[in-house]
Order: C-alpha cells, then sequence, then structure tokens
C-alpha cells in the first residue's frame, strides 16, 4: 500500500473529479472517452445523494423507473469500464502549486492533477428528529419534483418558509389530496413571487408557528407531531408524506478560499466566456447541485457533468497550442 500511494502522489493525473453522483461520475465518463487519465474521489457518499432514493421514475430510458442506489452502482461500473478509478475518500483542501494542482485527501494522501472538476453536490439540512433518517423514501423525502408524484391523491406535509418550501407546496398541490405548510414563524422568509404561490393557494392548509417534534411511523410515515412555538399547544396530524424543505448545504467548504461562491455557498462558474463550467480560478471546473441551487434534479447534474467535462479537455488541449 505504501508503495502504491508513493506511486499515485507522484503521478500527474489530467483531472481529478470529486464527487461521485450523477455530475462527477459523467464527468469521469466524457474526461475518459476523450483520452484524458482520470481519478473519481467518491466523497462522504459515494454515489451521491441519488443512492437513498428509493426509486427514480424521471431518469430517461426505465419506463417502469429504476432503485436510486442501482442506477448509481450502474453508473459507476460504467466509469470503471473505462479505466477511471473510483477512489474512497474525502478531499479536505486544494492548492495550486505551478500550474499543478494538489488534493489533499482525508487520509494525509496527495494527488496531481492539470484540471480539476468540483461536484460534491449539496445535502439537504434535515430535521433531526429520531425515526427521520430510516423512514427516508418511505414517506419522508426532501426533492418534490423528485418525489412528488408517489404522492398523487394523498395528504402530504412540507415544513419550511423558504422559496423551496413554496415551490415544493405549488408543485405539490397539484397532486396531493392535501397539503400542509408548516412553518416556526407567522409569515414566510420567501420571495414575493414564491410567496404568493402560497397565500394564494386555497388547497394548501398553513400551520403558522409551528413545528415537527417527532416523526410516527415504523415501516412508513403515519402521522406528524406538531408543536406549536407560541401556546405550547401539541396535535398529530396524520399525513402519508413529509417533505423536508429548511434548506441544503453545498458541499463546497473546502474550495471557499480557492473559487468564488454566491452568498449561500455555491460555487460560481459561467464568467468565462468559453468554458462555461469554469469558477473564478482557471483549471478547476464545477458541475451539479454544489454549483446549481435552482434545478436540484439529477439529471440536470448528469447534463452538467458531461459539460464540464467537455471544457475540461478543451481547457487542456488548447493550453498545449
Amino acid at each position: 500500500m505504501i508503495g502504491y500511494n508513493s506511486f499515485m502522489e507522484g503521478k500527474i493525473f489530467d483531472s481529478i473529479i470529486i464527487g461521485s453522483g450523477p455530475a462527477g461520475l459523467t464527468a469521469a465518463i466524457y474526461n475518459a472517452r476523450s483520452g484524458l487519465e482520470a481519478i473519481v474521489i467518491a466523497g462522504d457518499i459515494p454515489g451521491g445523494q441519488l443512492t437513498i432514493t428509493t426509486k427514480v421514475d424521471n431518469w430517461p430510458g426505465f419506463p417502469n423507473g429504476i432503485g436510486g442506489l442501482k442506477l448509481m452502482m450502474d453508473i459507476q461500473e460504467q466509469v470503471k469500464n473505462w479505466g477511471v478509478e473510483v477512489k474512497q475518500g474525502r478531499v479536505e483542501k486544494i492548492e495550486k502549486k505551478n500550474e499543478i494542482f494538489e488534493v489533499s485527501l482525508d487520509g494525509g494522501e496527495i494527488l496531481n492533477a492539470k484540471a480539476v472538476i468540483v461536484a460534491t453536490g449539496a445535502k439537504t439540512k434535515w430535521l433531526g428528529l429520531d425515526n427521520e433518517k430510516e423512514l427516508i423514501g418511505k414517506g419522508v423525502c426532501s426533492c418534490a419534483t423528485c418525489d412528488g408524484m408517489f404522492f398523487r391523491d394523498k395528504e402530504v406535509a412540507v415544513v419550511g418558509g423558504g422559496n423551496v418550501a413554496c415551490k415544493d407546496v405549488d408543485f405539490l398541490s397539484k397532486l396531493a389530496k392535501k397539503v400542509y405548510l408548516i412553518h416556526r414563524r407567522n409569515e414566510l422568509r420567501a420571495t414575493s413571487v414564491e410567496a404568493k404561490l402560497v397565500m394564494e393557494n386555497k388547497a394548501v392548509e398553513k400551520i403558522w408557528d409551528s413545528v415537527v417534534t417527532e416523526i410516527i411511523g415504523k415501516e412508513k410515515l403515519e402521522a406528524l407531531r406538531i408543536k406549536n412555538v407560541i401556546s405550547g399547544e401539541e396535535k398529530i396530524l396524520p399525513v402519508n408524506g413529509l417533505f423536508v424543505a429548511i434548506g441544503r448545504e453545498p458541499a463546497t467548504g473546502f474550495v471557499k478560499d480557492m473559487v468564488e461562491l454566491n452568498e449561500y455557498g455555491y460555487i460560481v462558474v459561467g464568467k468565462d466566456a468559453i468554458y462555461k463550467t469554469m469558477t473564478s480560478m482557471p483549471g478547476i471546473f464545477a458541475a451539479g447541485d454544489c454549483m446549481d441551487d435552482f434545478y436540484r434534479q439529477a439529471i440536470v447534474a448528469a447534463g452538467a457533468g458531461a459539460r464540464a467535462g467537455i471544457d475540461v479537455e478543451k481547457w487542456l488541449s488548447n493550453r498545449k497550442k
């Protein structure tokens, strides 16, 4: 193992791809097909957030849907078939030295590359309640546009008061039998445009000044215990689905001193006239949910990964001229 690590540390890859979700793995496929020598660093959640999705029914080519874990394992196998290693580990920092990027992993190993693609995604901010993680995919969700179709003509609740929560409520109100919006304050934090989607929607019942204190259910979600933060009154709300929309946190802390981030911590791209996925640091590119706080779709992330893969190949090729 020592010899292997020494070999890896002295080697200079064409690209290091950080993240193994749809964006990262697609970028790896495109880099490999272009003849580049790439390596993928899997990150905290190998396969990305899609691995905890029970069923994906909006990925083209699967008329009956496909399990999220199965889809990501198949894509990873495709990556490996192109000769790209998917290495376990988490990146702690990136430094640029003499036109080469040094990528430091949590185990102390350092890898070198001419270009880097950051595809680390964004994590859902969960409520932190007992039983929450166990019921993900069994009634507890974080993406209305991903999982909303499974709750057609059922009763669901959305927790949150920002733009994402309002968009989720608007989307779900077209599918579900009943939608509850639970918010800890008595007014929304969303923009006026997004808030209007909720406030003027008569199909939505607003539960103000309230928080979820318990998620009830064993094999699947059955109900929520809700507490009014002003009166202290508690009640049980039977629902089939719970959509947690209190925010998302992009996994970009390790690059905050290297590239430009927006006010929410997402990587800024698109300022370069030629390489649309390049960050403010030439040679570092970004794809997927770590730079996209709007669409939050696996297929969109994969497309962004393809763009980043193409940009890296073109950028490296032009540097040689």
